[in-house]
């Protein structure tokens, strides 16, 4: 991808980068607005960069008066390329509508023009909705008939280019342009070819994805932008699809403007541009934005200034750079104020705008990462993490529980005494704050003989065990408890009981001679069974069993 030559252009560059950032993070409900207000911005830059075409076409029609041979080939021009434009903002605009009707704004009560002046009331619903942009730009509606978006918004996106490209080539080659430009065959190709480099109107290639991708896959580009995107993420990226297609039309019209003598264009629209690299910092941090003109030439930088909140802003090429620290919690305002000397006609120009972004404290989970419980003699892998601090800056630390690290980058609990325990994290920014656990003792293992519990038993499978053993089914944990004993009691038909205190899980001499003596119809009883599990201080009382011989 070529750097682009206008600040315009590489400040919604810089802007897009700041969504693409937004999407690695958790989306809270302050991302979600960072969403928007980006979304909000972009949508600001693309009506003001259409007034500005508006503004080029009506400003070289005296110029062309005087050159009437120009006339009908740039006009024509103009116009085939606003058409395509509009075509391309049109057809992504009704996709846009239907994925904010589609998760919830049947109603109507969403309202565009107010949500771009600001009113947060007028936001779309269903912002976190991904199952509506899945499915209308990845998956389709299979049984409604109804494809994928995705891949046509593509498909359409890489064939604007070539029909731009291809309206500016015969705009350019025209011979009365030539004639007229005073162009030789050769300069109308190094035009050309500089407009072909320059357009923003490209998608990443597959493999250019799959580079990208965390997991290394290959992926289409609808799916790697749009598939599991909350619509709040979506839609920036919907609108900076028609921003490209709108800086690619003022770029063409501009380059076929300066065939008529372009320079002498009364430009009348200039704004200040603030590009943050994030609207939510973590206090302590600092803000960092850049800050510029908003026009169409590079020569107005030399001729202007901007300030913020009063502060004047050091400007080159009518690009700058603010920061301020975020000493504050909560939302913060930004006043711009630019003055625009026109390089050209000396006229003056004074415009201002508003910036919002919101400060905020660090946040922290601690998660268990088997169960949420500690649990008494065992292991318990414990995960902490402060957005936006690095694992070196965290502090975590125990009540209740040992608490140490486990050398990947996580930490073990371990706890001797039922109740709760807490795991204390400070650092980076955060504050020391408890996050609460309760400590429980391992659950009673299971009594069996083989994978019996009790019931019939074959007599050939009942003589080849050699003991009781004690089983912790579905526990997450490596725990093994012992049998510490039980009492065996065999009653054979028409006899008296014989009973045999068994120590420990194997059979004694005694109990096993009277396990060699089952029979069909005999009974065995398994009591007072007693197992000790890691954390035990003493044995537990578990599960009797009694087993028929067949």
């Amino acid at each position: 991808m070529s750097i682009p030559k206008e600040p315009r252009q590489l400040m919604i560059n810089l802007m897009y980068l700041v969504l693409t950032a937004l999407l690695a993070l958790n989306v809270s409900a302050e991302v979600m607005n960072a969403f928007f207000d980006l979304d909000k911005s972009m949508k600001v830059s693309n009506d003001l960069t259409k007034q500005g075409v508006e503004s080029t076409k009506k400003g070289i029609q005296p110029l062309l008066e005087k050159k009437p041979k120009l006339q009908a080939p740039l006009n024509n021009g103009i116009d085939a390329v606003n058409k395509e434009v509009n075509e391309f903002v049109a057809f992504v605009e009704t996709i846009k509508d239907g994925l904010i009707d589609g998760s919830g704004n049947k109603d109507g009560t969403h309202n565009d023009e107010d949500y771009i002046k600001g009113d947060r009331k007028n936001k779309p619903k269903g912002k976190k909705n991904k199952d509506v942009t899945s499915k209308m730009l990845v998956l389709g509606y299979p049984g409604q008939g109804k494809e994928p978006q995705g891949p046509i918004i593509a498909e359409k996106f890489k064939a604007l280019k070539g029909k731009l490209i291809e309206i500016y080539s015969n705009t350019i080659s025209n011979e009365d342009v030539m004639t007229e430009g005073k162009l030789k065959a050769e300069e109308v190709a190094e035009r050309i070819k500089d407009i072909e480099s320059s357009l923003p109107l490209t998608i990443e290639s597959d493999e250019e994805i799959q580079a990208k991708s965390k997991d290394g896959k290959a992926k289409s580009w609808s799916e790697y932008k749009f598939k599991q995107m909350p619509l709040a993420a979506v839609l920036p990226v919907l609108t900076k699809l028609q921003t490209d297609a709108r800086n690619s039309e003022a770029t063409l019209v501009n380059k076929m403007a300066e065939l008529v003598g372009g320079r002498e264009i009364k430009l009348n629209k200039f704004f200040p541009v603030i590009n943050a690299k994030k609207g939510y910092v973590i206090k302590g941090e600092k803000f960092e934005a850049t800050v510029q003109i908003g026009a169409y030439s590079s020569e107005f930088g030399k001729n202007s200034s901007i300030s913020v909140n009063g502060k004047s802003v050091n400007l080159v090429d009518g690009v700058g750079k603010f920061t301020e620290t975020a000493n504050t919690t909560g939302k913060r305002k930004l006043k711009l104020k630019s003055n625009v000397t026109n390089p050209i006609t000396g006229e003056k120009y004074a415009s201002d705008s508003e910036f919002e972004y919101e400060v905020g404290v660090r946040s922290a989970t601690v998660s268990a990462d088997k169960m949420n419980v500690f649990y008494i003699g065992v292991d318990n892998p414990v995960s902490v993490t402060v957005a936006g601090a690095s694992s070196n800056e965290v502090k975590a630390s125990g009540t209740g529980c040992n608490l140490r690290k486990n050398g990947k980058g996580g930490y073990i609990a371990t706890a001797t005494t039922p109740g709760k325990a807490t795991i204390n994290v400070s650092g980076g920014g955060l504050p020391n704050t408890p996050f609460n656990f309760r400590v429980k003792r391992i659950p009673d293992p299971m009594a069996r003989l083989s994978k019996s519990n009790g019931g019939a038993m074959g007599n050939g499978e009942f003589k080849a065990q050699g003991g009781v053993g004690a089983f912790l089914d579905n526990f997450d944990f490596e725990a093994t408890c012992k049998i510490q004993g039980y009492n065996l009691t065999y009653v054979a038909k028409r006899q008296d009981p014989v009973e045999s205190n068994n120590g420990g899980a194997r059979y004694n001499a005694k109990s096993k001679r009277l396990v060699n003596q089952a029979k069909p119809g005999d009974i065995y009883y398994f009591d007072n069974v007693k197992a000790k599990c890691p954390g035990d201080k003493a044995g537990r009382k578990i599960n009797s069993m009694v087993f028929k011989i067949k």
